[in-house]
């Protein structure tokens, strides 16, 4: 995310009311929510976990203990147990 100058994008009235409250500090100011992304849209890392996810509950099916996956997967147990909990349902 970059920062943009107000001084080129805002109209003068609206910097001087926004200077009322802060001045001179940086601020964040948020999407709308209509156009919020969801996380990981923009990357693959959403469809990288669900494979993962997909492989742990695969080797629970075929028998490894959820201990073993925490180990093997390098995620808490109750990281493991949630993840096969999510994907029996």
């Amino acid at each position: 995310m970059g920062y943009r100058n107000a001084g080129e994008i805002l109209p003068v009235e609206i910097i001087e009311l926004i200077q009322q409250y802060v001045d001179g500090e940086n601020i964040y100011i948020p999407r709308r929510s209509e156009n919020r992304l969801k996380w990981g849209s923009r990357t693959e890392i959403t469809r990288e976990l669900s494979h993962r996810n997909k492989l742990i509950y695969a080797d629970f099916s075929e028998g490894m203990s959820t201990l073993e996956l925490a180990d093997k997967y390098c995620l808490s147990h109750k990281s493991i147990q949630r993840i096969i909990r999510d994907m029996k349902s």
